[in-house]
């Protein structure tokens, strides 16, 4: 485990290179990540690496609140969140609790930024995961912007992406088709 002093942070995430997002149809997409050891070698470099490349991200595109390490090849269970208070990275998080109630959005992936897929997610969930620290820690009911989120960042940590859960073969269109037409499909979801 890491000294107190020496947490894992992505404060250094600015000055480092950013890694390239794989893009859907790369295999290293689909591997199930395996848990994060916060003494591992390595791990602090990946994860400066990973903040680096969402900041990168929402630099060129605008968008982007999270990534997972599979997301650039890493297959350890973490991730890199910016949620407008800075970066702040999750490690081996899991969802420990879900609400009973779903409703229906239209989410995108950096993984494929060009496409909107309209999937059914937990209302709220909590999820337990460890800090920079390793401190276990737990965000309980979240609300539904932070859920959807987190439940689509961990997703990726078990290989699965968000057009495995698409509600049906209408709920994949282009990013160019969704802002030429956003009135139409704004009504076919519950939450913008």
């Amino acid at each position: 485990m890491m000294n107190d002093d020496e947490p894992v942070t992505a404060g250094e995430s600015i000055s480092k290179a950013p890694a390239t997002v794989l893009l859907v149809g790369d295999p290293r997409l689909r591997r199930v990540a395996t848990p994060a050891s916060l003494d591992e070698p390595g791990l602090k470099d990946d994860v400066t690496r990973l903040h680096a490349t969402l900041a990168r991200f929402r630099a060129v595109h605008g968008f982007g609140r999270a990534i997972a390490a599979a997301q650039i090849g890493v297959a350890r269970r973490f991730l890199a969140l910016n949620l407008g208070e800075g970066p702040f990275t999750m490690f081996n998080p899991e969802i420990v609790w879900t609400s009973g109630e779903k409703f229906t959005l239209w989410d995108d992936c950096m993984s494929f930024p060009f496409l909107l897929v309209r999937v059914a997610r937990n209302a709220s969930i909590s999820v337990d995961f460890e800090d920079e620290f390793g401190r276990r820690q737990c965000w309980e009911r979240l609300d539904r912007a932070t859920s959807e989120l987190l439940q689509h960042e961990i997703d990726h940590l078990d290989g699965i992406l968000a057009i495995d859960r698409a509600l049906d073969r209408d709920s994949i269109v282009s990013r160019e088709i969704f802002e030429s037409m956003p009135e139409h499909f704004a009504r076919l979801v519950d939450f913008p």
